[in-house]
Protein backbone atom coordinates (compact mmCIF):
# COMPACT_ATOMS: atom_id res chain seq x y z
CA UNK A 1 0.00 0.00 0.00
CA UNK A 2 1.37 3.42 -0.98
CA UNK A 3 1.76 6.23 1.56
CA UNK A 4 -1.16 8.00 -0.09
CA UNK A 5 -3.42 4.98 0.37
CA UNK A 6 -2.22 4.53 3.97
CA UNK A 7 -3.08 8.14 4.79
CA UNK A 8 -6.50 7.75 3.17
CA UNK A 9 -7.16 4.56 5.18
CA UNK A 10 -6.17 6.28 8.43
CA UNK A 11 -8.42 9.26 7.69
CA UNK A 12 -11.33 6.93 6.88
CA UNK A 13 -10.84 5.02 10.11
CA UNK A 14 -10.79 8.23 12.17
CA UNK A 15 -14.07 9.29 10.54
CA UNK A 16 -15.64 5.91 11.26
CA UNK A 17 -14.24 5.87 14.78
CA UNK A 18 -16.25 8.98 15.63
CA UNK A 19 -19.58 7.54 14.50
CA UNK A 20 -22.11 5.99 16.87
CA UNK A 21 -23.02 2.31 16.93
CA UNK A 22 -26.33 3.16 15.26
CA UNK A 23 -24.64 5.07 12.43
CA UNK A 24 -22.12 2.32 11.80
CA UNK A 25 -24.78 -0.38 11.84
CA UNK A 26 -27.40 1.38 9.74
CA UNK A 27 -25.13 3.05 7.18
CA UNK A 28 -21.54 1.78 7.05
CA UNK A 29 -21.99 -1.96 7.63
CA UNK A 30 -24.72 -2.37 4.93
CA UNK A 31 -22.62 -0.31 2.49
CA UNK A 32 -19.64 -2.54 3.19
CA UNK A 33 -21.72 -5.69 2.66
CA UNK A 34 -23.09 -4.40 -0.67
CA UNK A 35 -19.71 -3.32 -2.03
CA UNK A 36 -17.78 -5.25 -4.65
CA UNK A 37 -14.58 -7.05 -3.59
CA UNK A 38 -12.31 -4.15 -4.56
CA UNK A 39 -14.41 -1.58 -2.68
CA UNK A 40 -14.62 -3.84 0.39
CA UNK A 41 -10.85 -3.98 0.56
CA UNK A 42 -10.69 -0.19 0.38
CA UNK A 43 -13.24 0.15 3.18
CA UNK A 44 -11.96 -2.59 5.48
CA UNK A 45 -11.56 0.04 8.24
CA UNK A 46 -15.29 -0.42 8.87
CA UNK A 47 -14.51 -3.79 10.43
CA UNK A 48 -11.92 -2.30 12.75
CA UNK A 49 -14.22 0.58 13.72
CA UNK A 50 -17.08 -1.79 14.58
CA UNK A 51 -14.84 -3.67 17.00
CA UNK A 52 -13.72 -0.51 18.80
CA UNK A 53 -16.95 1.53 18.83
CA UNK A 54 -19.25 -1.36 19.79
CA UNK A 55 -16.87 -2.40 22.58
CA UNK A 56 -16.99 1.09 24.07
CA UNK A 57 -20.65 2.02 23.73
CA UNK A 58 -22.68 -0.87 22.33
CA UNK A 59 -25.54 -2.46 24.23
CA UNK A 60 -25.56 -6.21 24.83
CA UNK A 61 -27.97 -6.64 21.90
CA UNK A 62 -25.82 -4.47 19.59
CA UNK A 63 -22.67 -6.36 20.54
CA UNK A 64 -24.35 -9.68 19.88
CA UNK A 65 -25.38 -8.55 16.37
CA UNK A 66 -21.88 -7.18 15.67
CA UNK A 67 -20.29 -10.42 16.90
CA UNK A 68 -22.48 -12.44 14.52
CA UNK A 69 -21.47 -10.15 11.63
CA UNK A 70 -17.77 -10.46 12.45
CA UNK A 71 -18.09 -14.23 12.68
CA UNK A 72 -19.48 -14.30 9.15
CA UNK A 73 -16.52 -12.24 7.96
CA UNK A 74 -14.19 -15.00 9.19
CA UNK A 75 -15.32 -16.89 6.08
CA UNK A 76 -14.63 -13.98 3.69
CA UNK A 77 -12.51 -14.93 0.66
CA UNK A 78 -10.09 -12.06 1.37
CA UNK A 79 -7.49 -12.84 4.03
CA UNK A 80 -7.15 -9.19 5.06
CA UNK A 81 -10.85 -8.94 5.86
CA UNK A 82 -10.68 -12.17 7.85
CA UNK A 83 -7.72 -10.82 9.80
CA UNK A 84 -9.52 -7.57 10.56
CA UNK A 85 -12.54 -9.53 11.79
CA UNK A 86 -10.52 -11.82 14.06
CA UNK A 87 -8.72 -8.78 15.53
CA UNK A 88 -12.06 -7.02 16.23
CA UNK A 89 -13.79 -10.01 17.85
CA UNK A 90 -12.02 -10.03 21.26
CA UNK A 91 -12.92 -6.38 21.78
CA UNK A 92 -16.66 -7.09 21.94
CA UNK A 93 -16.45 -10.58 23.39
CA UNK A 94 -16.47 -14.04 21.92
CA UNK A 95 -17.94 -17.37 22.93
CA UNK A 96 -17.42 -21.03 22.10
CA UNK A 97 -18.85 -20.59 18.59
CA UNK A 98 -16.28 -17.95 17.65
CA UNK A 99 -13.48 -19.94 19.32
CA UNK A 100 -14.29 -23.07 17.30
CA UNK A 101 -14.67 -21.08 14.09
CA UNK A 102 -11.20 -19.61 14.60
CA UNK A 103 -9.76 -23.05 15.39
CA UNK A 104 -11.28 -24.49 12.21
CA UNK A 105 -9.75 -21.66 10.24
CA UNK A 106 -6.39 -22.25 11.92
CA UNK A 107 -6.38 -25.85 10.71
CA UNK A 108 -7.17 -24.82 7.13
CA UNK A 109 -5.03 -21.74 6.55
CA UNK A 110 -1.72 -21.99 4.77
CA UNK A 111 -0.74 -18.39 5.45
CA UNK A 112 1.80 -17.79 8.22
CA UNK A 113 0.56 -14.22 8.54
CA UNK A 114 -3.01 -15.37 9.05
CA UNK A 115 -1.86 -18.13 11.41
CA UNK A 116 -0.10 -15.50 13.50
CA UNK A 117 -3.22 -13.32 13.63
CA UNK A 118 -5.35 -16.33 14.58
CA UNK A 119 -2.88 -17.20 17.31
CA UNK A 120 -3.04 -13.66 18.71
CA UNK A 121 -6.85 -13.74 18.78
CA UNK A 122 -7.04 -17.20 20.34
CA UNK A 123 -4.51 -16.08 22.96
CA UNK A 124 -7.13 -13.55 24.08
CA UNK A 125 -10.34 -15.60 23.90
CA UNK A 126 -9.17 -19.22 23.90
CA UNK A 127 -9.88 -21.78 26.61
CA UNK A 128 -9.77 -25.54 27.05
CA UNK A 129 -10.97 -26.15 23.49
CA UNK A 130 -8.05 -24.14 22.14
CA UNK A 131 -5.53 -26.03 24.24
CA UNK A 132 -6.99 -29.39 23.24
CA UNK A 133 -6.52 -28.61 19.56
CA UNK A 134 -3.22 -26.72 19.50
CA UNK A 135 -1.28 -28.05 22.50
CA UNK A 136 1.00 -30.18 20.30
CA UNK A 137 1.32 -27.70 17.45
CA UNK A 138 4.81 -27.35 16.00
CA UNK A 139 4.05 -23.97 14.48
CA UNK A 140 6.27 -21.20 15.97
CA UNK A 141 3.39 -18.72 15.54
CA UNK A 142 1.28 -20.78 17.95
CA UNK A 143 3.76 -21.30 20.80
CA UNK A 144 2.90 -17.96 22.40
CA UNK A 145 -0.81 -18.70 22.05
CA UNK A 146 -0.43 -21.91 24.05
CA UNK A 147 1.42 -20.03 26.77
CA UNK A 148 -1.17 -17.22 26.90
CA UNK A 149 -4.10 -19.61 27.11
CA UNK A 150 -2.30 -21.68 29.75
CA UNK A 151 -1.86 -18.47 31.75
CA UNK A 152 -5.50 -17.48 31.40
CA UNK A 153 -6.77 -20.89 32.47
CA UNK A 154 -4.30 -21.06 35.35
CA UNK A 155 -5.46 -17.65 36.51
CA UNK A 156 -9.14 -18.57 36.34
CA UNK A 157 -9.01 -22.13 37.59
CA UNK A 158 -6.17 -22.07 40.08
CA UNK A 159 -5.03 -18.57 41.04
CA UNK A 160 -1.40 -18.16 42.03
CA UNK A 161 -0.55 -16.80 45.46
CA UNK A 162 2.81 -15.69 46.83
CA UNK A 163 3.43 -17.24 50.23
CA UNK A 164 5.06 -14.50 52.27
CA UNK A 165 5.32 -16.80 55.30
CA UNK A 166 6.82 -19.78 53.45
CA UNK A 167 10.47 -20.58 54.26
CA UNK A 168 13.16 -21.04 51.64
CA UNK A 169 15.50 -23.62 53.17
CA UNK A 170 17.94 -24.03 50.31
CA UNK A 171 19.81 -20.72 50.21
CA UNK A 172 22.57 -21.79 47.83
CA UNK A 173 23.44 -19.00 45.35
CA UNK A 174 20.75 -16.72 46.81
CA UNK A 175 21.51 -13.02 46.42
CA UNK A 176 18.87 -10.41 47.28
CA UNK A 177 18.70 -6.88 45.88
CA UNK A 178 16.87 -4.25 47.92
CA UNK A 179 16.23 -1.33 45.59
CA UNK A 180 15.46 2.12 46.95
CA UNK A 181 15.56 5.84 46.36
CA UNK A 182 19.21 6.75 45.87
CA UNK A 183 20.42 8.00 49.23
CA UNK A 184 18.40 5.64 51.44
CA UNK A 185 20.95 2.81 51.35
CA UNK A 186 22.32 3.74 54.78
CA UNK A 187 18.83 3.68 56.28
CA UNK A 188 18.23 0.19 54.89
CA UNK A 189 21.53 -1.03 56.34
CA UNK A 190 20.68 0.44 59.74
CA UNK A 191 17.20 -1.05 59.64
CA UNK A 192 18.65 -4.48 58.87
CA UNK A 193 21.01 -4.23 61.85
CA UNK A 194 18.19 -3.07 64.11
CA UNK A 195 15.69 -5.66 62.93
CA UNK A 196 18.13 -8.59 62.99
CA UNK A 197 20.73 -7.83 65.69
CA UNK A 198 23.73 -9.97 66.55
CA UNK A 199 24.79 -10.88 63.04
CA UNK A 200 21.20 -11.02 61.87
CA UNK A 201 19.51 -13.05 59.20
CA UNK A 202 21.07 -11.22 56.27
CA UNK A 203 24.61 -10.07 55.50
CA UNK A 204 25.18 -6.89 53.51
CA UNK A 205 27.44 -7.66 50.54
CA UNK A 206 27.62 -4.27 48.91
CA UNK A 207 25.83 -0.95 48.66
CA UNK A 208 25.59 1.39 45.69
CA UNK A 209 23.26 4.24 44.78
CA UNK A 210 19.73 2.87 44.78
CA UNK A 211 20.63 -0.69 45.80
CA UNK A 212 21.68 -2.74 48.82
CA UNK A 213 22.77 -6.32 48.03
CA UNK A 214 22.41 -8.88 50.82
CA UNK A 215 22.87 -12.61 51.27
CA UNK A 216 20.74 -14.69 53.64
CA UNK A 217 22.64 -16.33 56.48
CA UNK A 218 20.07 -19.09 56.79
CA UNK A 219 16.52 -20.08 55.77
CA UNK A 220 14.28 -17.04 55.37
CA UNK A 221 10.80 -15.88 54.42
CA UNK A 222 9.69 -13.01 52.21
CA UNK A 223 8.04 -11.64 55.34
CA UNK A 224 11.53 -11.26 56.83
CA UNK A 225 12.51 -8.95 53.98
CA UNK A 226 9.31 -6.95 54.23
CA UNK A 227 9.91 -6.24 57.89
CA UNK A 228 12.35 -3.65 56.47
CA UNK A 229 10.37 -0.59 55.42
CA UNK A 230 12.86 1.75 53.72
CA UNK A 231 13.32 -0.12 50.42
CA UNK A 232 11.06 0.18 47.39
CA UNK A 233 11.37 -3.35 45.93
CA UNK A 234 12.96 -6.60 47.05
CA UNK A 235 14.19 -9.06 44.45
CA UNK A 236 16.04 -12.37 44.31
CA UNK A 237 18.73 -12.56 41.65
CA UNK A 238 17.94 -15.55 39.44
CA UNK A 239 21.22 -15.55 37.55
CA UNK A 240 23.68 -13.60 35.44
CA UNK A 241 25.28 -13.91 32.02
CA UNK A 242 28.47 -12.22 30.85
CA UNK A 243 28.66 -11.07 27.23
CA UNK A 244 26.06 -13.53 25.90
CA UNK A 245 26.03 -14.04 22.14
CA UNK A 246 22.28 -14.68 22.25
CA UNK A 247 20.61 -12.54 24.92
CA UNK A 248 17.22 -14.19 24.57
CA UNK A 249 18.60 -17.70 25.03
CA UNK A 250 20.80 -16.64 27.95
CA UNK A 251 17.91 -15.02 29.81
CA UNK A 252 15.52 -17.88 29.06
CA UNK A 253 18.06 -20.34 30.46
CA UNK A 254 18.30 -18.27 33.66
CA UNK A 255 14.53 -18.05 34.12
CA UNK A 256 13.98 -21.76 33.44
CA UNK A 257 16.97 -22.88 35.56
CA UNK A 258 16.76 -25.23 38.49
CA UNK A 259 17.82 -22.38 40.79
CA UNK A 260 14.86 -20.29 39.63
CA UNK A 261 12.49 -23.26 40.03
CA UNK A 262 13.57 -23.71 43.67
CA UNK A 263 12.70 -20.10 44.42
CA UNK A 264 9.40 -20.17 42.51
CA UNK A 265 8.27 -23.39 44.13
CA UNK A 266 9.26 -22.35 47.65
CA UNK A 267 7.22 -19.16 47.59
CA UNK A 268 4.30 -19.93 45.24
CA UNK A 269 0.99 -21.64 45.80
CA UNK A 270 -0.57 -22.51 42.45
CA UNK A 271 0.79 -22.20 38.90
CA UNK A 272 4.03 -20.30 38.40
CA UNK A 273 3.23 -17.15 36.44
CA UNK A 274 5.49 -14.19 35.78
CA UNK A 275 5.70 -10.89 33.93
CA UNK A 276 8.95 -9.89 32.19
CA UNK A 277 10.23 -6.34 31.79
CA UNK A 278 13.37 -4.32 31.00
CA UNK A 279 13.15 -1.30 33.36
CA UNK A 280 16.02 0.63 31.79
CA UNK A 281 15.24 -0.16 28.14
CA UNK A 282 11.54 0.54 27.80
CA UNK A 283 9.33 -1.63 25.60
CA UNK A 284 11.13 -4.68 24.26
CA UNK A 285 8.15 -6.58 22.87
CA UNK A 286 10.00 -8.66 20.30
CA UNK A 287 12.77 -9.60 22.72
CA UNK A 288 10.29 -10.39 25.51
CA UNK A 289 8.28 -12.55 23.14
CA UNK A 290 11.42 -14.44 22.12
CA UNK A 291 12.51 -14.97 25.74
CA UNK A 292 9.13 -16.08 27.08
CA UNK A 293 8.60 -18.46 24.17
CA UNK A 294 11.98 -20.04 24.85
CA UNK A 295 11.27 -20.28 28.60
CA UNK A 296 8.03 -22.10 27.81
CA UNK A 297 9.90 -24.54 25.60
CA UNK A 298 12.46 -25.22 28.34
CA UNK A 299 10.00 -25.37 31.23
CA UNK A 300 6.25 -25.36 30.36
CA UNK A 301 5.34 -25.07 34.07
CA UNK A 302 6.65 -21.48 34.07
CA UNK A 303 4.00 -19.35 32.36
CA UNK A 304 4.34 -15.81 31.09
CA UNK A 305 1.25 -13.79 32.03
CA UNK A 306 1.56 -10.06 31.49
CA UNK A 307 -1.84 -9.21 32.95
CA UNK A 308 -1.96 -10.49 36.51
CA UNK A 309 1.12 -12.54 37.30
CA UNK A 310 2.14 -12.62 40.98
CA UNK A 311 5.84 -12.48 40.04
CA UNK A 312 7.82 -9.93 38.08
CA UNK A 313 11.17 -10.61 36.46
CA UNK A 314 13.22 -7.51 35.68
CA UNK A 315 16.30 -7.62 33.48
CA UNK A 316 19.19 -5.26 34.18
CA UNK A 317 22.43 -4.66 32.34
CA UNK A 318 25.83 -3.19 33.17
CA UNK A 319 28.26 -3.16 30.30
CA UNK A 320 28.04 -6.60 28.69
CA UNK A 321 26.76 -8.26 31.86
CA UNK A 322 23.04 -8.95 32.20
CA UNK A 323 21.07 -10.42 35.06
CA UNK A 324 17.47 -11.21 35.99
CA UNK A 325 15.79 -10.32 39.29
CA UNK A 326 12.60 -11.92 40.61
CA UNK A 327 10.33 -9.80 42.81
CA UNK A 328 6.81 -10.31 44.15
CA UNK A 329 4.17 -8.11 42.51
CA UNK A 330 2.31 -7.01 45.61
CA UNK A 331 -0.58 -4.62 45.03
CA UNK A 332 -0.84 -3.05 47.49
CA UNK A 333 2.51 -3.38 49.19
CA UNK A 334 1.58 -5.11 52.49
CA UNK A 335 3.83 -2.70 54.41
CA UNK A 336 1.75 0.26 53.30
CA UNK A 337 -1.70 -1.25 52.82
CA UNK A 338 -3.07 1.20 55.39
CA UNK A 339 -3.14 3.90 52.69
CA UNK A 340 -6.79 4.55 51.96
CA UNK A 341 -6.17 7.76 50.03
CA UNK A 342 -3.43 10.20 49.05
CA UNK A 343 -2.97 13.91 48.48
CA UNK A 344 -1.14 15.48 45.53
CA UNK A 345 2.63 15.36 46.04
CA UNK A 346 2.23 12.75 48.79
CA UNK A 347 5.32 11.27 50.41
CA UNK A 348 7.08 8.21 49.02
CA UNK A 349 6.16 5.56 51.65
CA UNK A 350 9.67 4.08 52.09
CA UNK A 351 11.02 7.62 52.56
CA UNK A 352 8.43 8.23 55.28
CA UNK A 353 9.48 4.97 56.92
CA UNK A 354 13.16 5.97 56.73
CA UNK A 355 12.35 9.31 58.38
CA UNK A 356 10.50 7.59 61.22
CA UNK A 357 13.45 5.23 61.71
CA UNK A 358 15.87 8.18 61.74
CA UNK A 359 13.83 9.85 64.49
CA UNK A 360 14.87 7.05 66.83
CA UNK A 361 13.05 5.72 69.93
CA UNK A 362 9.78 7.50 70.60
CA UNK A 363 9.13 6.43 74.19
CA UNK A 364 6.54 8.83 75.61
CA UNK A 365 7.02 11.25 72.72
CA UNK A 366 4.59 13.85 71.44
CA UNK A 367 5.07 13.65 67.67
CA UNK A 368 3.94 16.46 65.37
CA UNK A 369 3.91 16.79 61.59
CA UNK A 370 3.20 20.42 60.62
CA UNK A 371 2.60 19.46 56.94
CA UNK A 372 0.90 16.12 57.50
CA UNK A 373 -0.35 15.60 53.91
CA UNK A 374 -1.65 12.05 53.74
CA UNK A 375 -0.11 11.26 57.12
CA UNK A 376 2.52 8.71 56.13
CA UNK A 377 5.31 10.05 58.36
CA UNK A 378 2.98 10.03 61.37
CA UNK A 379 1.72 6.54 60.57
CA UNK A 380 5.28 5.24 60.31
CA UNK A 381 6.19 6.94 63.57
CA UNK A 382 3.13 5.41 65.22
CA UNK A 383 3.98 1.94 63.93
CA UNK A 384 7.41 2.14 65.59
CA UNK A 385 5.62 2.27 68.94
CA UNK A 386 6.20 4.20 72.13
CA UNK A 387 4.69 7.58 71.21
CA UNK A 388 2.26 9.03 73.74
CA UNK A 389 0.37 11.15 71.21
CA UNK A 390 0.44 11.91 67.48
CA UNK A 391 -0.60 15.30 66.10
CA UNK A 392 -0.93 16.30 62.46
CA UNK A 393 -1.71 19.72 61.04
CA UNK A 394 -2.06 20.98 57.51
CA UNK A 395 -3.61 23.96 55.75
CA UNK A 396 -5.61 21.60 53.52
CA UNK A 397 -8.91 20.26 54.83
CA UNK A 398 -8.62 17.27 52.48
CA UNK A 399 -5.14 16.48 53.79
CA UNK A 400 -6.33 16.51 57.40
CA UNK A 401 -9.24 14.21 56.57
CA UNK A 402 -7.06 11.79 54.56
CA UNK A 403 -4.24 11.73 57.13
CA UNK A 404 -6.71 10.99 59.91
CA UNK A 405 -8.30 8.15 57.92
CA UNK A 406 -4.92 6.63 57.02
CA UNK A 407 -3.75 6.83 60.62
CA UNK A 408 -6.89 5.12 61.89
CA UNK A 409 -6.52 2.45 59.20
CA UNK A 410 -2.98 1.69 60.37
CA UNK A 411 -3.16 2.11 64.14
CA UNK A 412 -6.84 1.40 64.95
CA UNK A 413 -6.95 3.85 67.83
CA UNK A 414 -3.97 2.31 69.64
CA UNK A 415 -2.27 5.72 70.02
CA UNK A 416 -4.04 8.99 70.90
CA UNK A 417 -4.03 11.18 67.80
CA UNK A 418 -5.34 14.53 66.71
CA UNK A 419 -5.52 16.05 63.20
CA UNK A 420 -6.46 19.68 62.63
CA UNK A 421 -6.51 22.19 59.78
CA UNK A 422 -4.03 24.85 60.78
CA UNK A 423 -1.07 26.90 59.53
CA UNK A 424 2.00 25.51 61.30
CA UNK A 425 2.88 29.03 62.52
CA UNK A 426 -0.29 28.96 64.66
CA UNK A 427 0.57 25.62 66.27
CA UNK A 428 -0.03 26.88 69.82
CA UNK A 429 -3.76 27.08 69.03
CA UNK A 430 -3.86 23.31 68.48
CA UNK A 431 -4.79 20.99 71.32
CA UNK A 432 -1.71 19.15 72.57
CA UNK A 433 0.84 21.56 71.06
CA UNK A 434 2.63 24.24 73.04
CA UNK A 435 5.96 26.00 73.06
CA UNK A 436 8.68 23.64 74.27
CA UNK A 437 6.24 20.74 74.50
CA UNK A 438 6.94 18.70 71.36
CA UNK A 439 9.32 15.73 71.50
CA UNK A 440 9.64 14.98 67.77
CA UNK A 441 8.80 16.97 64.66
CA UNK A 442 8.80 14.80 61.55
CA UNK A 443 7.74 16.15 58.20
CA UNK A 444 8.09 16.13 54.45
CA UNK A 445 7.27 19.80 53.77
CA UNK A 446 6.11 21.22 50.42
CA UNK A 447 8.89 20.98 47.86
CA UNK A 448 7.49 23.49 45.37
CA UNK A 449 7.67 20.96 42.51
CA UNK A 450 4.17 19.65 41.86
CA UNK A 451 2.47 22.32 43.97
CA UNK A 452 3.91 25.79 43.55
CA UNK A 453 4.93 27.61 46.74
CA UNK A 454 5.15 31.42 46.33
CA UNK A 455 8.04 31.77 48.82
CA UNK A 456 9.61 28.40 49.54
CA UNK A 457 12.69 29.90 51.17
CA UNK A 458 10.52 31.91 53.52
CA UNK A 459 8.46 28.84 54.38
CA UNK A 460 11.53 26.73 55.24
CA UNK A 461 13.00 29.59 57.28
CA UNK A 462 9.74 29.89 59.25
CA UNK A 463 9.64 26.11 59.66
CA UNK A 464 13.11 26.10 61.25
CA UNK A 465 12.09 28.95 63.54
CA UNK A 466 8.87 27.25 64.69
CA UNK A 467 10.67 23.93 65.18
CA UNK A 468 13.23 25.56 67.48
CA UNK A 469 10.41 27.15 69.43
CA UNK A 470 8.06 24.14 69.68
CA UNK A 471 10.62 21.43 70.45
CA UNK A 472 11.44 20.48 74.00
CA UNK A 473 15.14 20.39 74.96
CA UNK A 474 16.68 17.21 73.48
CA UNK A 475 13.73 16.98 71.09
CA UNK A 476 14.47 16.29 67.44
CA UNK A 477 13.45 17.55 64.02
CA UNK A 478 13.53 15.10 61.10
CA UNK A 479 12.56 16.38 57.67
CA UNK A 480 13.32 16.33 53.97
CA UNK A 481 14.90 19.69 53.22
CA UNK A 482 14.30 20.83 49.62
CA UNK A 483 16.71 23.78 49.88
CA UNK A 484 20.35 24.28 50.91
CA UNK A 485 19.26 26.17 54.03
CA UNK A 486 20.29 25.88 57.66
CA UNK A 487 18.46 27.02 60.78
CA UNK A 488 19.39 30.42 62.17
CA UNK A 489 18.59 29.28 65.70
CA UNK A 490 21.80 27.77 67.07
CA UNK A 491 19.88 25.53 69.45
CA UNK A 492 19.13 23.22 66.51
CA UNK A 493 22.21 21.01 66.19
CA UNK A 494 22.65 18.99 62.98
CA UNK A 495 23.00 15.25 63.71
CA UNK A 496 22.48 13.77 60.24
CA UNK A 497 22.38 15.01 56.68
CA UNK A 498 22.23 12.86 53.55
CA UNK A 499 21.15 13.57 49.98
CA UNK A 500 18.18 11.60 48.60
CA UNK A 501 17.09 11.48 44.96
CA UNK A 502 13.32 11.85 44.74
CA UNK A 503 13.25 11.21 41.01
CA UNK A 504 14.52 14.20 39.11
CA UNK A 505 15.48 16.41 42.04
CA UNK A 506 17.40 16.00 45.27
CA UNK A 507 16.51 16.79 48.86
CA UNK A 508 18.52 16.34 52.03
CA UNK A 509 17.20 14.07 54.73
CA UNK A 510 18.18 15.90 57.90
CA UNK A 511 17.96 15.40 61.65
CA UNK A 512 18.46 18.16 64.21
CA UNK A 513 18.45 17.89 67.99
CA UNK A 514 17.51 20.86 70.13
CA UNK A 515 20.25 21.66 72.62
CA UNK A 516 19.53 21.81 76.33
CA UNK A 517 18.83 25.32 77.58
Amino acid sequence: MTQKHQNAAKADYQRLRNLSCAQLWSDEVPAFDRANPRERMQRVSVVRAVGVVFSESGTAEEKSAARHWLRQLLHDPEEKIRRYAMTALPKIGADDVEENTLLDLLEKTGSSRERKALGQTLAKIGGEATLDRIRHSKSPEIHRTIQKVEGTLARLQNPSVIRMDQTLDDIRKIRIHLRCKSGLEEMIAEELKSRFPGGGRFRIIRSEPGLVAVDPLGPFQIDDLFSIRSFATAAIVLGTADSPENEADALATIIASGHAQRVFQAFTDGPIRYRLEFPARGHQRALIRSITNRVFELCPAVINDSRSAPWQIAVYQRGRRIWAELSPRLRPDPRFSYRLDDVPAASHPPLAAAMAFLAGPLDGATVWDPFCGSGLELVEAGLRGGASQIIGTDRSEDAVRIASANFESALRGSIPSHFEMCDFRDYSDVEGLREGGVSVIISNPPMGRRIKIPDLRGLIADFFEIAAEALAPSGCLVFANPLPMKPLDRRLILDYRHRVDLGGFDVHLEKYTKAED
